[in-house]
């Protein structure tokens, strides 16, 4: 069918259903939701069978859902209506949640049901539940009602909301989400923060100003103090008093600053930082690692998988520290939630010149992965719990093996940052996976590919899980095999005969000087497109057209009056 995304913006869940809906041969156009007259536009031009709204902050115009059925993907239990689903649902503690795929009609998230999906709600923050749980809820849903919608024979109902768990919920006001730190316990504050991840945080009083608080994890060993007092920083987080315990807050966003940025939250506070000490031992760690079986991993759960330069500093540390146990394989985690989306472009935006510290963050994730590359002792393993993009592709690339969780969306490329060329190696990684044909289409097109067009391609080794627990297992259990394979010997041979190889033809410092001549340029020269980009994409402005990348129907209609062009000046 030709079926037309409208979408705020081609978020994650928009990625992972085009992923899906393309791979079941349908024909899948996006128009960002824009104002009415360009949607009215996109319809005239695509006539989609059918639309699908994974991501939209406004209603449908009328004119639009009057016309065809247009199917609204909602984070909500069915009879659930409002803009602050999950928030709520989080705050209040349900235990199971779920997502309803209905039909636009005039009261929002009312219409009749095509589909609907639960799942038990995890204790964790509101933008992890929607990258996973939400996410693979939505996928089970869209698919049954676009099959429902194809069959012709299937008839939606409306719920008798008077029987539902649902209902309709306001949106979510700050005075709701607001912490008193003397009266709410420890998991009362965790769920505040956590309903408001990563948009659009808890707004608090602290050290003489007011800031919205993101990423809250509980804190077991650290007692005492005033709450609400912070006692302790542990890598740019803080962690504060509760009533009975403690929490750690990573990042902070100081209201009303110049420029208004989500950033580590001791650098947000800056000067008025109390002198607190470094804690050696937290429940929450950015970086850490453990052994089994002859297996070491190594996890670094970095907030939306953006990796600044002392971030790059203490993993590549942490890798080298790795390499020196009694190891047979090392499995590199990353987090749940991402694996790494590559240099941290908040931290960049942040700095006195964002052309240094860019300049310093590619170099930085460049050093680890050539430690990676620099590993003879040990088979690597690249394990894809969460999406990865832009250079963190690249990074996991550098490890002898890739596997990722069958759910996961890569984003191999750096054309969305302005005309970014990319490092990390890639010019000498990529071409050791797939062909030159491929290496030019996955960076050039700017399309998301899944985990089984990546492991058709070459891209990636496999995938497998339906879920984070069930991939970690199976990742643990290969490992383990791997460590004890008695051809281990043999292969870390042949590893080490085709590096040698390799650099014999190309050094490797020659792919990094050839990549930075071109990132020097991106960063220092006369074209501004990374900067702007950088700058859009950190502060969020909205779009005020959709990519011919994306808009298969307006790119259509572009490649016709090319070809139009093109005729009329051959013909005169």
């Amino acid at each position: 069918m030709r079926i037309l995304f409208l979408t705020h913006s081609f978020n994650s869940l928009a990625q992972r259903l085009f992923v899906e809906l393309t791979a079941r041969s349908h024909e899948v156009s996006i128009e960002f939701d824009i104002n009415d007259e360009v949607t009215t536009e996109a319809i005239r031009l695509f006539s989609p069978d059918l639309v699908i709204a994974p991501f939209l902050k406004r209603a449908i115009p009328e004119a639009v859902w009057r016309g065809r059925v247009c199917l609204v993907v909602h984070p909500g239990v069915v009879g659930d209506r409002g803009p602050s689903s999950l928030d709520w649902a989080i705050l209040e503690g349900e235990r199971e949640w779920g997502v309803t795929v209905l039909q636009a009609e005039a009261e929002m998230d009312a219409g009749p049901v095509w589909a609907s999906e639960t799942f038990p709600l995890r204790a964790a923050p509101k933008s992890s539940l929607y990258r996973n749980e939400v996410t693979e809820a939505a996928v089970r849903a869209v698919l049954r009602a676009v099959e429902n919608f194809a069959s012709g024979a299937f008839r939606p109902e409306s719920p008798d909301l008077s029987r539902t768990r649902g209902r309709l919920r306001p949106a979510m006001r700050q005075a709701d989400r607001a912490i008193d730190w003397a009266q709410d316990t420890t998991e009362r504050v965790l769920r505040k923060i956590r309903a408001s991840d990563g948009t659009p945080g808890v707004l608090d009083p602290l050290c003489g100003g007011e800031y919205f608080l993101h990423g809250a994890w509980r804190e077991s060993r650290l007692r005492g103090g005033e709450p609400g007092a912070i006692l302790a920083q542990r890598d740019g987080a803080i962690c504060r008093a509760t009533r009975d315990g403690a929490v750690w807050i990573t990042h902070l966003r100081r209201k009303g600053s110049s420029p208004e940025l989500k950033l580590p939250a001791t650098l947000t506070l800056g000067a008025s930082m109390p002198d607190v000490p470094e804690a050696p031992v937290a429940d929450w760690n950015e970086i850490h690692y453990e052994e089994r079986a002859g297996v070491g991993y190594l996890h670094f759960p970095f907030a939306n998988g953006a990796m600044g330069t002392e971030q790059c500093r203490r993993l590549r540390a942490a890798y080298l520290d790795a390499v020196e146990r009694d190891t047979r394989v090392l499995v590199l985690m990353g987090g749940t939630d991402f694996w790494s989306n590559g240099i941290h472009l908040n931290l960049i935006e942040a700095a006195a010149s964002p052309a240094d510290e860019s300049w310093q963050n590619i170099n930085a994730m460049n050093d680890l992965v050539r430690a990676i590359l620099d590993t003879p002792s040990k088979i690597t393993v690249s394990a894809l719990q969460g999406n990865a993009g832009a250079g963190g592709v690249f990074l996991a690339l550098a490890a002898d093996q890739v596997l990722a969780r069958t759910g996961v969306i890569l984003n191999p490329h750096y054309k969305s940052m302005g005309n970014l060329f990319g490092s990390e190696y890639w010019t000498y990684l990529l071409p050791r996976r797939v062909s030159e044909a491929q290496a030019r289409a996955i960076t050039q097109n700017r399309l998301p590919i899944g985990a089984p067009e990546a492991k058709a391609s070459g891209l990636i080794d496999d995938h497998f899980g339906a879920d984070v627990p069930g991939f970690a297992s199976e990742v643990r259990r290969r490992a383990e095999t791997l460590a004890s394979d008695p051809r281990l010997a043999a292969m870390l041979a042949e590893k080490s005969r085709v590096r040698a190889q390799d650099e014999e033809r190309k050094p490797l410092e020659s792919y990094r000087a050839e990549e930075l001549e071109r990132m020097k340029l991106n960063f220092y020269g006369f074209d501004p497109s990374y900067h702007v980009a950088r700058y859009n994409f950190v502060f969020r402005v909205p779009h005020s057209w959709t990519p011919l990348h994306l808009a298969l129907h307006r790119r259509n209609v572009w490649e016709a009056r090319e070809a139009s062009s093109r005729a009329q000046a051959q013909g005169s």
